[in-house]
C-alpha cells in the first residue's frame, strides 16, 4: 500500500485497544470525532459504536473501498476522501480520535492549534519522544517549540504508553496516545499568539537570544537550554519583552 511506505503509517490491530484508548479519553458519548487516516476502519468501528457521529477521513483509494464496506453496517458513520492536513473541520464542537502516519504528527499538531475551529480534544497515537516533548510544564523534561505553543491551548496527557505488537506492521519506535484537551480559557490571548509564537521560534532557533533574556526572574541560570524550560517560564519571559 502505497501510504504505508510513502508515510509510515502503522494501523492498529484490534479494536479492544482502540476501545480501552476511548475509555481513558475525554471523548463525550455525544460527540462528534473525526478519525484522520481511518485505514479499514479498526478506530472508526469503535468510534460508531460509543459515540454520537464519525467523520472517517482517508485518501488511499484501495483503502478507501475497504473502509467503506467495513463501515457500511453503521449509520452513523460518514466516510470522506481529503488528504488530513487540508482538511476543513466542522464548526460545530468535535473531537478527533487518531492513528495519523508519525510522519505528519508534528505538522498536524501545528495545524490544529492555528485553527479558529480548534478541536475540543484530540487523542493522538504517535511517536513517544513525540508526545513527551508535547507536555510542556514537566520541570526537567526535554520539550520543544511546538509543545510550547499547544500549551497554551491544551493540556497533554499520555493516556497510555503502546506496545509495537498493537499495530501492523510493527513500528521500529516506541509509541504512545496522547490526549490534547482545549483549555477553557488560552494562557496567551489570540491575539498575542502570533507574537508568542515569533518568540517561542526566535529563542529556540538561537540560543543567544534566549541567553540575553531576564533570565533570573525565571530562577534560570545563563546559557540554559531553550528545551529545559517549562511553559510557566516561557510565559513569564515572553511576557518581560516589550519588543514582541
Amino acid at each position: 500500500m502505497k501510504r504505508l511506505h510513502t508515510h509510515s503509517q502503522h494501523f492498529l490491530r484490534s479494536p479492544a485497544t482502540a476501545q480501552g484508548l476511548l475509555r481513558r479519553s475525554s471523548i463525550k458519548k455525544r460527540s462528534t470525532v473525526y478519525d484522520l487516516g481511518a485505514g479499514s476502519g479498526v478506530i472508526s468501528s469503535v468510534l460508531a459504536k460509543h459515540t454520537s457521529k464519525v467523520i472517517a477521513v482517508e485518501v488511499e483509494p484501495d483503502t478507501l473501498e475497504i473502509l467503506k464496506r467495513n463501515m457500511a453496517p453503521y449509520t452513523n458513520v460518514a466516510i470522506l476522501r481529503k488528504d488530513i492536513l487540508t482538511l476543513e473541520f466542522q464548526k460545530e464542537p468535535y473531537a478527533i480520535f487518531a492513528n495519523i502516519p508519525f510522519s505528519i504528527s508534528s505538522p498536524l499538531v501545528a495545524r490544529l492549534i492555528e485553527l479558529t475551529n480548534k478541536p475540543e480534544v484530540a487523542c493522538l497515537i504517535v511517536q513517544k519522544q513525540f508526545g513527551y516533548k508535547l507536555q510542556s510544564n514537566t520541570p526537567g523534561q526535554f520539550t520543544n517549540q511546538l509543545g510550547m505553543l499547544v500549551g497554551t491551548q491544551y493540556t497533554v496527557t499520555v493516556l497510555k504508553n503502546l506496545r509495537k505488537t498493537d499495530y501492523w506492521p510493527h513500528p521500529a519506535v516506541d509509541t504512545v496516545c496522547i490526549e490534547l484537551k482545549k483549555r477553557r480559557t488560552p494562557l496567551i490571548e489570540p491575539s498575542r499568539f502570533a507574537a508568542y509564537k515569533k518568540f517561542t521560534e526566535d529563542c529556540f532557533s538561537d540560543p543567544k537570544k534566549l541567553a540575553v533574556m531576564p533570565l533570573h526572574i525565571i530562577g534560570i541560570k545563563p546559557g540554559a537550554s531553550p528545551s529545559r524550560l517549562t511553559l510557566d517560564q516561557w510565559l513569564l519571559l515572553f511576557r518581560s519583552q516589550k519588543r514582541y
